[in-house]
């Protein structure tokens, strides 16, 4: 068995992108598809009761049906119970008439990890190194940063303590 390598090559942007709006570039499709389901989101979220608006998202559109996602249970329950309601809806758009029917699903949705900030500390006694280089430093610049550096350590403390 032989490996063929594959003849790709490197397309121009301007023809991925080319078309977007008309959807006839290789990404124009991808796009086209990104607004049409961004369109039905805002138009669900407009009809939908206040407490759910924020629960619910759309997946994705195959097969004649439109997937709608939430992030509990208890909105799967609500939005199986009110399925004939929002077929209307989304019929009302004209890229959503040919819906058949919604898939649902549910995606807890877990919030973002904030990164924790390691606390940095410079002793007074550091701060005074910094400063006593600084006072050795000819480069202006370089000055400027040592003296930053050191005026931390002072602002922190709460004592001014320059050489």
């Amino acid at each position: 068995m032989s490996i063929k390598p594959k003849r790709f090559r490197a397309q121009p942007m301007t023809r991925l992108l080319e078309g977007t709006s008309a959807g006839s570039g290789d990404l124009g499709g991808l796009m086209r598809m990104a607004r049409v389901i961004d369109r039905a989101q805002r138009h669900l979220r407009e009809h939908l009761p206040e407490e759910v608006r924020e629960h619910i998202f759309v997946g994705g559109y195959r097969q004649g049906k439109l997937t709608l996602i939430t992030d509990r249970a208890v909105w799967m329950t609500w939005l199986r119970y009110e399925q004939p309601r929002l077929l209307q809806l989304l019929h009302q758009l004209p890229e959503f008439e040919a819906v058949l029917g919604l898939t649902f699903k549910v995606r807890p949705i877990s919030p973002p990890k904030i990164p924790q900030r390691l606390a940095r500390e410079l002793s007074s006694r550091a701060a005074d190194e910094i400063s006593c280089c600084a006072a050795d430093v000819d480069d202006p610049a370089l000055k400027r940063s040592l003296e930053r550096l050191a005026a931390h350590a002072e602002a922190r403390d709460g004592t001014d303590e320059s050489s």
